[in-house]
């Protein structure tokens, strides 16, 4: 028999019964019911139940055992009684009664409890991760993310995909994040730089040649902590493909993420077809350019109700401001003072003045608006109102007034809110949908200037055409992301391949064609000799691991990340560099001051 195990800790059957087997693993938890002992022995695979009696021969070294040693037990399979098989375990049917008992390795009394998984402490929890890990829901999630990149991995090759690395040493790009420098000891005073996405290598290997690239692929970006990324680094399914346009992209793309979905949604229904929402039009229905489509409710432009009407906050504004409008809300069920009341005071708590509504209910047999906005506008503009939004009675509707580009982040907030509070949001499904057309551009209002929107590699949409006789700021690019339940996990576009077009678009933003030259030469080089169109996309594969298993966090999928702080609680990282280490680096530390 093997020095260790004969089976695994979730494969004996009743159909075992009667053998003499060998099991390894840890304790999970130990039992004394009046002189037997019950052990819930756990390996990677699962649980049995190991039984030991006053007269097992391995009784006194049974009675030794706590939680998370680690032991070796030899014994037979017996049937359980009816009563107590437990059909939630694999191994229910049986347990072992124990005749051999080897302590392997005994544990310290645990910093964190393994066994029921109580709510802990996070900075314990990372500090002491290779316990946290023996959770079986975090195991779990884990082991998910493995059969989850597998899936992509199996899915993009049937879809002709080739994987290829890319350089993790590299140079800086202008991703939009910090990069992290890596000193060169063999060029003092020079520096590497972590990739923070493989753009432009993947760019340079369709120009190589190679038709389908895909990776899954580190990325390196020294940001600010942010709830939707971990500190640090993350993967993606990055890919690119050659001789393509947008919609080729979404027509191989949507089956291969469709298909992973499927297979781990342990039957929640899917999007079938992706709907195409542009830009614009997602922000004015919705507020946000990752909508959760499982929230019913869509915002409407209800500004000629209150233009020149009774309610003069909102007339005042429409008439002062040409860029004003007023957007309705629609709360379907949400017609009680009392939510409209929440929702007020949600808002306030916002930093915003308030939230105005109307709420209609029955008075006899007619149906009649509610609330101050009510009143002031009257009963026509109201039931008209009420008629556009298509609501009724112990329904509501909020509004928001001004320049929708001031206020739209907070009445996308207000959608969510409302979706969440009426419980209008069928969490048991994933929706899935791109979003198109972003702006090529944006103004930056810090620096007083025009930036990139989006990804300063793309095709501005009408070409170098657009980029010399449009205003910038109206350009739309050939960029899209994929959004799923209210989160980004994917983005991408179609590039710009032609050397000029790239050069009139960086100009536009401020950068010469020198400028342009230097920081991007090996692209800028490339595309003198003969570049493809071609395009790509990247998903974010944490954030599809935790919609996929239900985490309410990207640390519940990741095997040992940082804290929030960017610290590596584990590993104790960053750390100070010796001093033999700085001098063959040609480094030398200066303390910041710190800031009053």
């Amino acid at each position: 028999m093997h020095r260790y195990r004969s089976h695994t800790c979730a494969e004996l059957k009743k159909s075992d019964v009667g053998k003499t087997v060998r099991l390894s693993g840890w304790v999970h938890r130990v039992r004394d019911h009046g002189g037997l002992l019950f052990i819930d022995l756990r390996d990677h695979y699962g649980l049995t139940q190991i039984v030991a009696d006053p007269d097992s021969p391995c009784f006194k070294t049974a009675e030794t055992v706590r939680g998370e040693w680690v032991i070796r037990v030899d014994g037979e399979v017996k049937a359980r009684t009816a009563e107590t098989i437990n059909a939630n375990l694999a191994t229910g049917e049986i347990e072992i009664f124990a005749r051999d008992m080897e302590v392997l390795s005994s544990a310290k009394e645990l910093p964190l409890p393994v066994f029921g998984e109580p709510d802990y402490p996070e900075d314990i929890r990372l500090k002491y991760r290779f316990l946290d890990l023996r959770r079986d829901t975090l195991h779990k999630n884990i082991v998910a993310r493995t059969r989850i990149i597998a899936e992509m991995r199996r899915r993009m090759g049937e879809a002709g995909f080739t994987e290829y690395s890319t350089p993790i040493l590299t140079a800086s790009s202008p991703e939009g994040a910090r990069d992290f420098l890596v000193p060169s000891r063999i060029h003092p005073g020079n520096f590497y730089a972590l990739p923070q996405a493989p753009q432009i290598y993947k760019q340079l290997i369709m120009v190589s040649g190679f038709d389908r690239y895909f990776q899954i692929a580190p990325c390196f970006r020294d940001e600010d902590p942010r709830a939707d990324r971990l500190p640090g680094e993350f993967y993606q399914l990055d890919l690119e493909m050659s001789f393509v346009e947008q919609e080729d992209v979404f027509q191989t793309m949507e089956p291969v993420m469709r298909g992973v979905f499927e297979t781990f949604a342990e039957g929640k229904p899917v999007t079938r077809e992706f709907p195409r929402i542009a830009y614009d039009v997602a922000m004015r229905k919705y507020g946000s350019d990752k909508p959760d489509l499982r929230n019913p409710i869509v915002m409407e432009d209800v500004s000629e109700h209150f233009r020149g009407s009774g309610f003069k906050v909102f007339a005042n504004i429409l008439a002062n401001d040409p860029k004003a409008e007023v957007w309705a809300i629609p709360a379907r069920t949400g017609g009680s003072r009392a939510f409209c009341d929440r929702m007020n005071s949600w808002a306030q708590g916002e930093g915003q003045p308030g939230l105005g509504y109307i709420f209609w209910r029955k008075e006899g047999e007619k149906l009649e608006g509610a609330g101050p906005i009510a009143k002031n506008i009257g009963e026509e503009r109201t039931e008209a109102i009420r008629i556009q939004l298509g609501l009724s009675d112990g329904d509501a509707a909020f509004f928001v007034a001004g320049d929708p580009k001031k206020f739209v982040s907070f009445a996308g907030a207000a959608r969510t809110r409302a979706g969440e509070e009426l419980n209008l949001v069928d969490r048991d499904r994933f929706e899935l949908c791109w979003i198109v057309d972003f702006p090529f551009f944006e103004w930056n209002e810090d620096e007083k200037k025009i930036d990139f929107g989006h990804n300063p590699f793309s095709m501005p949409q009408g070409g170098i055409d657009a980029l010399n006789g449009q205003e910038p700021l109206s350009i739309k690019a050939f960029q899209y992301d994929m959004v799923c339940n209210g989160f980004e996990i994917a983005s991408g576009g179609i590039r710009n391949h032609l050397p000029e077009t790239m050069v009139k678009a960086f100009e536009i933003v401020g950068l010469s064609r020198e400028t342009v030259e230097e920081r991007f030469g090996g692209l800028y080089r490339a595309f003198q000799y003969g570049a493809p169109p071609h395009g790509g996309m990247a998903a974010g594969i944490d954030r599809v691991v935790m919609l996929l298993v239900g985490a309410k966090n990207l640390r519940e999928v990741t095997m040992f990340p940082m804290n929030q702080q960017a610290y590596d609680l584990l590993m104790s990282a960053p750390a100070e560099a010796t001093p033999q280490q700085l001098r063959e680096l040609g480094l030398r530390v200066v303390a910041q001051k710190k800031e009053d």
